[in-house]
């Protein structure tokens, strides 16, 4: 940036010196000089070198205007807008409810509330999560069973009521209160999955309902997401790790993108744009991974995120990349990804403008998460 303030401090300087200089400079010299300078500039413009100097200082200069706020053009994504007014959240029939929305509500009755979803997609139950929310205000997820009924919710933001008081923001201490002692193992089949003790997460079973809390670690443990799957589609699921699908793949993708922008939004952050050339990259890079089961930022061939960006023709001045991998699915890799600092740090980062996605699956069903984060 110093040596590109220069650069300007010459050109300003030459424009206000020129007329000086005219002066001092004969016609006929100055006929000579121009057609020799004409001459000189053919063969640069010819050099291939100096041009793809010049485009990349051209660029650099581009960046230089946008960060003065002296170009005046549309974003190229959209922002987050004011947020939206409160919605007034009703004490449920049932312990726990999303948007005023309980397990069990008929999907005509939700869509006659709120339209239709932003996006549906494979979930790792072999259903869909229906996506809704007003550009990631309001952002919450419904899984409809056969009968389309509400069996499933998700949401990140505070559209959480309860009959006992807990809420968005409520304390570890408080949820255990109110819920009791969250399981250590949940049973699939006849094999019972262990769970961690020391974990970002809790989980209950009530009244046939598979409750998991999410908690922020970075703000003392506060309730910062919650899950709600009812005890039929749990069970339905035969393994810890859901049956992998190009579907489903494209599923975890699109999820970990909405999660991530709704998370922005509550930052007062501007949203991600999706981009499809930068999903590739990450696919790449997962799929490496998958397959050569290692789990870095750089590959095997010793190259980076930025060397795989650049190396698929991706501009960028600033870029960052996220990895996850043997989540249990997008809710649980993105929520894990916000309690380590440095992956917290490129989702909240208010200069990124894209995003894409990169999922692949190992032998063993286990997903591997890639994002890159970019802005040109």
């Amino acid at each position: 940036m110093f040596n590109l303030l220069k650069l300007i401090l010459y050109i300003l300087l030459i424009y206000f010196s020129w007329p000086i200089v005219q002066n001092q400079i004969d016609a006929p010299s100055l006929s000579k000089t121009v057609e020799e300078f004409q001459g000189t500039l053919n063969t640069i413009q010819n050099n291939q070198d100096v041009r793809a100097h010049l485009s990349t200082l051209n660029e650099n200069l581009q960046i230089f205007w946008d960060q003065l706020g002296l170009l005046v053009e549309d974003s190229p994504h959209p922002l987050s807008e004011k947020p939206l007014d409160e919605i007034k959240l009703e004490i449920p029939d049932q312990l726990l409810s999303i948007n005023n929305i309980e397990l069990g509500h008929p999907k005509d009755d939700i869509e006659k509330k709120l339209g239709t979803p932003q996006r549906v997609s494979l979930n790792e139950y072999g259903t869909f999560w229906a996506t809704y929310h007003n550009n990631y205000h309001h952002f919450f997820m419904v899984l409809y069973d056969k009968n389309n009924n509400a069996a499933g919710l998700y949401t990140n933001q505070n559209l959480i009521a309860s009959t006992t008081g807990l809420k968005f923001g409520s304390s570890k201490a408080d949820v255990r209160l109110n819920l009791g002692n969250p399981l250590t193992k949940i049973q699939k089949g006849m094999t019972f999955y262990q769970l961690q003790e020391k974990s970002d997460f809790d989980v209950f079973l009530h009244d046939n309902v598979y409750i998991t809390i999410f908690y922020d670690k970075h703000k003392n443990d506060t309730v910062t997401s919650i899950q709600l799957i009812h005890k039929d589609i749990e069970q339905n699921k035969a393994d810890i790790y859901p049956k992998v699908s190009a579907d489903l793949k494209e599923g975890f993708e699109y999820q970990l993108f909405d999660l991530t922008n709704a998370s922005r939004v509550n930052h007062q952050l501007p949203i991600l744009t999706w981009d499809e050339h930068v999903r590739e990259t990450a696919r790449k890079h997962s799929t490496d991974m998958a397959l050569n089961q290692y789990f870095s930022h750089i590959n095997l061939d010793g190259k980076s995120p930025f060397d795989r960006l650049k190396e698929d023709q991706i501009s960028f001045h600033t870029a960052g990349e996220n990895l996850a991998y043997g989540q249990f699915s997008s809710i649980f890799a993105h929520e894990g990804l916000m309690n380590s600092m440095g992956h917290r740090k490129n989702i909240l980062q208010k200069d990124y403008e894209y995003l894409g996605v990169g999922v692949a699956f190992n032998e063993a069903s286990q997903p591997y998460f890639t994002q890159n984060f970019f802005a040109n």
